[in-house]
């Protein structure tokens, strides 16, 4: 099968395998009053890892992941894939809810499924006054439920190859919260990576997850140094993966798990 055509196939079945998940968790979600949330997430899960055994992709974790609640943490990564999603979804981050791009509503099964797990829907930049209001009322759940929540600084999905800028969402967060940030840093091979795009090729994806960072005793007049201080770590992680990018990974603090898709 040509490179297209795979591509043509992969994306209809994996939009058929969504549509058709979307559609049979909606009597759960009734029968349940909408309540279930972490059951929903569950389920969710499991079509994400189903979407990346399509897509030929594989995720290998390195380093354990917070357990399920106390306490409460921040979760952010880097965002440079269309893969990264789906990525995230599939690891199963325990009892966390996600900030995602409102845009993605117009994909009403993804919607479903994303409205279900207690998705944020976030706005434009350009939209400061909504964005705050958008970002209180999480605050406000998320001060309530103590779940877990992951987001990212980046916004957006920037060039591949690179660090983009951080915006200042997710460190205002974490402060608010008092909860500590727990970056994970995605290593996609250039081979398999669609950046922007839907042509995902089979390969492995690499997730670390890296020390936590304390917020506790932030103040909100110093969150850019600290926004500019957390992305100049991830830029140092991006730096060590290029310069292992032919060979072994980058070494990490704690042993590798594998993710099953």
């Amino acid at each position: 099968m040509t490179g297209r055509l795979r591509t043509i196939a992969v994306l209809t079945l994996s939009g058929l395998l969504i549509t058709s998940a979307s559609i049979a968790v909606v009597p759960l979600a009734a029968a349940t009053a909408f309540r279930a949330r972490r059951v929903y997430a569950a389920y969710t899960t499991r079509v994400a890892r189903a979407v990346l055994w399509l897509c030929g992709v594989r995720v290998r974790l390195h380093g354990v992941l917070p357990p399920a609640g106390p306490p409460q943490v921040v979760y952010i990564s880097n965002h440079s894939s269309t893969i990264d999603l789906f990525v995230l979804v599939a690891l199963g981050l325990p009892n966390t809810r996600f900030f995602l791009s409102g845009y993605l509503r117009k994909v009403v099964p993804l919607a479903i499924l994303a409205r279900l797990m207690g998705t944020f829907f976030t706005v434009p930049q350009d939209r400061t006054a909504d964005r705050r209001r958008i970002f209180a009322r999480a605050c406000r759940v998320l001060e309530r439920t103590r779940e877990s929540v992951y987001l990212s600084p980046e916004g957006g999905r920037v060039t591949t190859g690179r660090i983009g800028a951080f915006n200042k969402g997710a460190f205002h967060l974490a402060a608010a919260l008092g909860a500590p940030i727990v970056p994970l840093y995605f290593l996609i091979p250039s081979h398999m990576d669609p950046g922007r795009g839907y042509g995902v090729r089979p390969g492995q994806v690499e997730v670390f997850v890296k020390p936590a960072i304390e917020t506790i005793d932030w103040r909100v007049d110093d969150l850019v140094r600290h926004k500019d201080a957390v992305r100049e770590l991830f830029v140092a992680w991006h730096r060590e993966a290029r310069r292992h990018r032919d060979g072994a990974p980058p070494s990490t603090h704690s042993p590798a798990e594998a993710v099953h898709a």
